[in-house]
């Protein structure tokens, strides 16, 4: 399990979203990414932080920045959960089989609870990590703070 450090390159992956399509993380050369782990769908905090990520929508557009929501529900279940919350730009990642595996490659997988810790991690056009942290079960990422590292990055 690898720790994510500011400055490091950032370790690929394909994922499916809640399409089905294929998401492919070095595809977006040239964009900033905003990976939004959450533990797990359907459950209050994460929900208020998916809508945060498609309420910004628009700004991280304009910060040339793409966002992810990605927890370990398996696609049928984010693409209800898609629904239920009102989710059209965003892509919510599944990261179910092999089971979090993405989160471990990052080193934020919690193995008791089989989820990945609620986490943000910004990269540069160049695949580099220019923001990582790591947030409280219960508490609700800072998206003004998400937004001040888009800025400064610009």
């Amino acid at each position: 399990m690898s720790e994510i450090k500011i400055g490091d390159k950032i370790q690929d992956f394909r994922l499916r979203d809640q399409k089905q399509k294929e998401v492919h993380l070095y595809d977006f050369s040239g964009k900033k990414v905003l990976l939004s782990f959450h533990p797990l769908a359907w459950t209050s905090v994460c929900a208020e932080q998916m809508k945060s990520l498609e309420e910004n929508h628009e700004m991280f557009t304009r910060l040339n920045t793409v966002a992810f929501g990605i927890s370990v529900d398996p696609i049928p279940s984010k693409r209800a959960w898609a629904k239920e919350l009102g989710i059209t730009h965003i892509k919510l990642l599944s990261d179910f089989w092999p089971h979090g595996e993405v989160a471990r490659a990052y080193g934020i997988f919690r193995e008791k609870e089989g989820v990945s810790q609620r986490a943000n991690i910004i990269i540069d056009e160049e695949k580099k990590v220019i923001f990582f942290e790591e947030y409280p079960m219960h508490e609700l990422p800072d998206m003004a703070k998400i937004a001040n590292v888009l800025e400064q990055g610009r």
